[in-house]
């Protein structure tokens, strides 16, 4: 991994205290209340440090709405299904985990791996050899020879290294969490396979030979790791392929037209000798980094479309989707890749938090917990990603052992001078993911007013998992305490968070909270004022809004157009986390030729979320009009119409 300051500005590491007993507690979120009243179940971590993973008092769904910015949480609208959410047991971090005494490596192991009595890690991705984060003093692959030596017949090949360490606490996590999903991903091919014969830098020779041994060589690792007792679910062939420069560890320049002829040599074999284990490209970050475009040799093209081109390409049929890092650009690159290929995957596999030097410890943890919690914990999985996973899952407390590469990054926990372990703030942000979020969940519609790049608004992301209970990760991007309910059905509860604070909200399947509403698709909007940014209220995403950017009036309207005539029952005028910007006073008109219109409900606002029921309504337009004068603007952040 490369680090920049450019891409984390805020992306501080952390320094927390172990997880209290109340994380520790039985694993209650998904079975049912036994009650008539279904409640949802609270864990919060915050900015000081002061609740970590800390179950709170259950919370109790009451019949109604709120005036409050609300959740609203669809099950019925569903995206990817989530494989799971991690980190890394580097060389570096299998070395300071096995320097423990046993003892405390199993209950740090436990702290991590088990899903009752810790936070359930559910996927590692591991390094095909060595990367910056090396505790060894010479870089290493499997299949190292003497300079000028070749071995095409990869008769060297031996994963003898990992079984020292990786190895055997690679299969003490699977034993901890069975559900366990491996990638796995090489930062350099063996050097004799390179062009300047070295590990740091330079590209495959360009020969149909060596991608043929590159291919034999990835296939005898997943071989080799599946004898070992830890079988590969993903592959990807190069990380980070376009860091020409890495500073001083192993990095290959893999330009598009290469893996392409890498991944065309390793399917079939992969294939054949590994059906379970699937291959993922590209594997960097969400833009193409300014250095990276810089370092492109003359008359190249710069590969700023990378994954675009590998998915437009033959390889394509070997590979199931597409792999980023968050050191450059943000998550909203994930949902235009997948616009643009809806049948190809996208996973999140790298991000580590960092820190400058002068850094307090409060700083550290918050810059840490705030950034990754908007960016990662959320805003990964909102934009597709089936995985998020960080950098190391353990370090040392000088951010080591690491041979070139990133001097200030963070792990999940943090081995002392003293011998004990610390966890830290990316701890709780995969956590509040991967103790309650199962692999096989599938996300599902929600409401939610914050963005990755910061606006002071709740955020959040829900799963429904196998056994159909929920879990909704709730984040306050502002610095003080933000108050929102959470609507499911005809039910909902509210809720205070302090400011910065991360909180996982679960509850089991229920009847009282199934709704029988479908969501009707509105094709287009119109507005008598700032009618420019009338789309926003119906582009399904209510961090973006519609503004009459005025004071309120008698007579401002927003239309709807549903692109033909439907029939529907219930209309939802949602302003949003914008507080205050909700209608005074309202009426609802509907038409099915535009010219001819009947009021259909009337009434005086009293929050930000209106839900009204219409009854059996048939149309094609839906205007809401404004009734009363205040000096607050209207808002609308999402016009849902339901049948």
């Amino acid at each position: 991994m490369r680090r920049t300051t450019l891409a984390l500005v805020g992306a501080t590491a952390a320094i927390a205290l172990a997880v209290p007993p109340a994380a520790a507690h039985d694993d209650r979120h998904g079975h049912p209340t036994g009650g008539a009243t279904p409640q949802a179940q609270v864990w919060v971590t915050t900015v000081d440090r002061s609740e970590l993973l800390h179950q709170r008092a259950s919370v109790p769904f009451t019949q109604g709405s709120s005036d409050l910015s609300t959740i609203v949480v669809d099950p019925d609208q569903t995206f990817q299904t989530m494989d799971g959410f991690g980190a890394s047991i580097t060389d570096s971090s299998a070395h300071v985990l096995s320097a423990l005494p046993k003892t405390q490596r199993d209950a740090t192991m436990k702290k991590l791996f088990d899903p009752r009595t810790g936070i359930g890690v559910s996927f590692l991705r591991q390094p095909v050899g060595s990367s910056d984060f090396t505790a060894e003093a010479e870089h290493y692959t499997f299949d190292d020879v003497a300079p000028g030596k070749t071995d095409f017949a990869l008769k060297h090949f031996s994963i003898a290294h990992d079984e020292k360490q990786v190895l055997p606490l690679l299969r003490q996590a699977k034993k901890l969490n069975p559900q366990l999903t491996v990638l796995a991903t090489p930062w350099s091919p063996p050097a004799w396979m390179k062009t300047g014969d070295s590990l740091v830098g330079g590209r495959l020779k360009d020969d149909p030979k060596v991608y043929d041994a590159y291919a034999r060589y990835l296939v005898k690792f997943v071989q080799a790791y599946a004898r070992a007792g830890v079988p590969v679910d993903y592959l990807t062939v190069q990380n980070e392929p376009q860091n020409r420069t890495p500073s001083g560890y192993p990095g290959t320049d893999m330009p598009v037209t290469q893996e392409i002829k890498v991944i065309e040599a390793l399917g079939p074999l992969l294939k054949k000798a590994s059906p379970r284990t699937k291959i993922l490209g590209y594997d960097h970050n969400w833009q193409t980094h300014p250095n990276d475009a810089a370092s492109t040799p003359p008359g190249e093209d710069p590969g700023t479309d990378y994954p675009y081109q590998l998915l437009d390409s033959a390889a394509a049929r070997w590979v199931a989707g597409t792999a980023y890092h968050c050191y450059y650009g943000d998550p909203s690159a994930q949902t235009a890749l997948h616009d643009a290929y809806p049948r190809k995957g996208i996973w999140f596999t790298e991000c580590s938090g960092s820190h400058g030097p002068d850094d307090t410890d409060a700083q550290i943890f918050r810059g840490t917990l705030t950034w990754h919690a908007r960016t990662l914990t959320i805003g990964t999985p909102r934009n597709w990603a089936k995985s998020v996973v960080n950098w190391n899952i353990a370090l040392d407390e000088n951010g080591g052992p690491h041979n070139g590469g990133c001097d200030t990054c963070t792990g999940l926990v943090t081995v002392l001078d003293d011998g004990t372990v610390r966890t830290d703030a990316e701890y709780y942000t995969i956590g509040h993911l991967s103790k309650f979020v199962k692999p096989g969940a599938v996300r599902i519609g929600s409401t939610s007013f914050g963005t990755t790049g910061w606006n002071g608004q709740i955020m959040d992301v829900a799963f429904r998992n196998p056994d159909g209970s929920t879990a909704l990760v709730v984040h306050n991007e502002n610095d003080d305490p933000r108050s929102f309910a959470v609507r499911v059905g005809s039910r909902s509860f509210e809720y205070t968070l302090p400011g910065g604070a991360l909180a996982t909200f679960t509850w089991p399947a229920s009847k009282a909270l199934r709704s029988d509403l479908r969501s009707v698709p509105v094709s287009s909007a119109t507005a008598s004022v700032n009618a420019g940014d009338a789309a926003l209220a119906v582009d399904g995403d209510a961090s973006t809004r519609w503004s009459s950017g005025a004071a309120q009036e008698p007579g401002q309207y927003l239309q709807v157009d549903l692109g033909r005539v439907r029939t529907f029952s219930t209309l939802d005028v949602d302003s949003g986390d914008n507080l205050g910007d909700y209608a005074r006073g309202y009426t609802v008109t509907t038409s099915r030729d535009g010219h001819i219109w009947h009021q259909v409900a009337a009434g005086t606002g009293t929050g930000q979320l209106l839900r009204l029921d219409l009854g059996r309504t048939t149309a094609r337009y839906v205007r809401v009009t404004t009734t009363a004068s205040s000096g607050s603007w209207w808002s609308l952040a999402d016009i849902r119409v339901y049948r």
